[in-house]
Formats: C-alpha cells, structure tokens, sequence
C-alpha cells in the first residue's frame, strides 16, 4: 500500500498510534486574558544562534527520529520573534522560513475554530446530533457536534483497506478534485455508540467540514480565512484546494501522487480529499502566529478557547493537549504528518509563546525538536 492514505488521513494520531488518552493528565483551560499583540521585533541575531544550532542538529544525522533533511521552525512571542530554516525538500531545494509546506492535522484547530464560532453565533448547538445539521451514513449514530470535535463521535477512522483502495484512485487522478462525500465513500467502518471512548477519527472532521460548508453556504477556504486566518494577521496560510500555497513551496515526492506538480502539496487529489481534516498548507511563521493567536484568546473568544483546550486526556475540541511535558507550562496545539512532513505546533499561553516546527521527512518525531527549541529559547523569554 502507498504511503500517503495512511500518513495524511491518520496525521495527527499518537505519536506511538495509541489512541486511547493518557491516564492521569489534567491539564488547566487556556483562556482568560488576552495575550498582547504578538511582537515585530526580530530576535538579535546572536541571541538566535542557540535556536538555529538546533535546527543544524536536526539535519546533521536525517536518519533519527527527530532528523530529517530539511527543516523550518518559528517562535513568537509579545517581545521578540524568530524563524530559521536548514537542509533541503526533498527534490534538493533549499528551505527558507518562508518555505510552504503541508501542516496536515493542524488543519483540524482551524476548523474546530470555525464549528466554536458557529456555536457562539447561534448558528450550530454544539450538544446536538450531527445528524440534525447533517444527513450522512456516519451521523446515524446521533453523536453530537461536541463529541465529533473531541474524537468521541464512535466514527472509526479509515480502515487499512479503506487506505489501500483510495492510493489507487488517487494515483490513476493525481490532478482531480474531490468532494468530501467522494472522500467519505471509501469509509468502511460502521460507526459505534458514541462518548464510549477516545478514537482519533479523521471522517469525523471531514464531517465538520462539509457542516461548515452547509450552514454558511460558503466553501470551506473562504470561510476559514474570512474568520480566522486574516483576524489572526496569517499572511501565508493555503486551505487547499480551495486556494493553492504561495511560493516558496516545497516538493514533494510522494509515491501516489508521482511525478505531478499541479501547485497543491502533495498533489490536488490528496489536498482536496483531506481538505477539512489535513489539507493546510503553510510556513513555520504562520503556524506559530497562528497558535498564539488561538490560544491567546485573539481570534476566538476566551471562553470558547476555555472549551478547546478542557479535558483530562491528550484531546479537546480540535486540539491536542500536552500538559507540561515541554517544562514551561500548560501547553496545547497540534500535531501532523504527511508522507513527506511532519509538524508541530506548541503554545504555551502562560509564558506568552508559541513554537511551530516543521520536518521535510515524514513520519519523523518533531517532538524532540520542540523540547530542544524551547530549551534554548527559556533564558530568552524573561521572568
């Protein structure tokens, strides 16, 4: 079976595919007050040395865990800013900060966003069925909007089968366009009773994509940006295939996608089919503004925030949550992989900082990175 299927529908899952949540983990809501404006000012270059050295390191040994042949990464934070890059995509182009490349799962805090303000606006009932906004096989089981965005919708992800047999459509079309129902056919599972447990679901988000869709009447990348990516100030944020990446945009080499290069990352086929749950294309500097901006109670309401990032598990509504595993506080964000990427973002509202890493290798551990990167950048960031 090819690679992409099963990287870009399942990206985000556990680090070690484990989906059931981590026992004894309770992590304090984000929200409250508002972080300030996200700083303009550029780190002094020789304080950024110890960031970039870590970066070097990343590309030094590719075949680590936590290596990779190119990598880009960012911090933001309300008193100085950084972005690096090193190594090379994978057709041997060298990487800039500003370099796109696809953030997958990360997609999934966007459209979580989306459904909270749709709730805040009195336009969906977060405890209501799916199935009463939505008519589709996958919402027969009444699970409920809320239970959808926390990955407790009883809606099992693709089966391996399932995987198997959209790697040969999408390389008989690299080049086509696919709708979310084209998508959702090839689900096989028949889903369960709902709330029962945690059951990381990417039907479930393609799901919200096509409520986003439905209950605006617009289509899915004009909504995202009208509503959160231009408030946020992204300049260089792609929800593909409604829109395609800015240049710089990193090359794939994606085995079902061949040798096309149609604009989208990896190729139209895969960008459109996972448009809702992995088709974001981005830089690391959008990515890590972006985590500032939602988590710092910027884009989205605070108490809607507070509902995100809720829960004693490694979910809430749209959102992974890392406790304090990265030693300077309660940290939330995302995590994505594609066959040729892997990212991360981690936002650490309490010390006012948000870090995006993105690896051009997929199926890598950006998590070591991250803990590094926030290792050299703690003497920065003051009391």
């Amino acid at each position: 079976m090819f690679a992409v299927a099963m990287a870009v529908l399942v990206g985000g899952c556990s680090p070690d595919g484990n989906s059931s949540p981590a026992p004894n983990s309770t992590f304090t809501d984000a929200g409250g007050q508002m972080l300030p404006d996200p700083a303009t000012t550029v780190l002094d270059p020789a304080k950024a040395a110890a960031l970039q050295a870590v970066l070097a390191k990343v590309i030094s040994d590719p075949s680590t865990e936590s290596g990779s042949r190119g990598v880009t990464a960012a911090v933001v934070t309300d008193k100085w800013i950084w972005s690096g890059a090193a190594g090379k995509d994978a057709a041997g182009t060298a990487l800039t900060p500003q370099t796109s490349m696809g953030v997958a799962s990360i997609t999934k805090t966007f459209v979580a966003s989306e459904v909270m303000l749709l709730a805040k606006a009195e336009k969906v009932d977060l405890d209501a069925p799916l199935s009463q906004y939505l008519k589709h096989k996958l919402t027969a089981n009444n699970a409920t909007v809320r239970q959808h965005l926390s990955m407790r919708s009883g809606v099992p992800n693709f089966l391996a089968d399932d995987y198997a047999k959209m790697d040969v459509a999408i390389k008989a079309a690299p080049g086509k366009h696919w709708t979310p129902e084209q998508a959702l056919s090839y689900d096989t599972a028949e889903p369960t009773k709902p709330d029962v447990r945690y059951d990381y679901s990417n039907p479930s988000y393609v799901l919200l994509g096509m409520l986003i869709e439905k209950v605006t009447g617009e289509p899915l990348a004009t909504v995202l940006t009208r509503d959160l990516a231009k408030p946020a100030g992204l300049q260089r944020a792609a929800f593909q295939d409604g829109q395609k990446p800015a240049a710089p945009l990193a090359e794939d080499r994606n085995p079902v996608c061949g040798k096309a290069v149609d604009g989208y990352t990896p190729c139209r086929a895969v960008a459109s089919l996972s448009a809702a749950n992995a088709g974001l294309a981005a830089d690391a500097p959008t990515v890590a503004r972006w985590g500032y901006e939602l988590y710092g109670d910027r884009v989205v309401p605070a108490d809607l925030v507070q509902q995100m990032t809720a829960g004693d598990g490694e979910y809430g509504l749209g959102t992974m949550l890392f406790s304090e595993i990265y030693g300077i506080g309660t940290a939330y964000g995302h995590r994505g992989v594609l066959p040729d990427y892997t990212s991360l973002l981690v936002t650490v509202p309490s010390r006012k900082v948000s870090v995006a890493v993105i690896l051009a290798d997929g199926n890598k551990q950006p998590e070591g990175v991250v803990t590094e990167l926030i290792t050299a950048l703690q003497p920065l960031l003051g009391s």
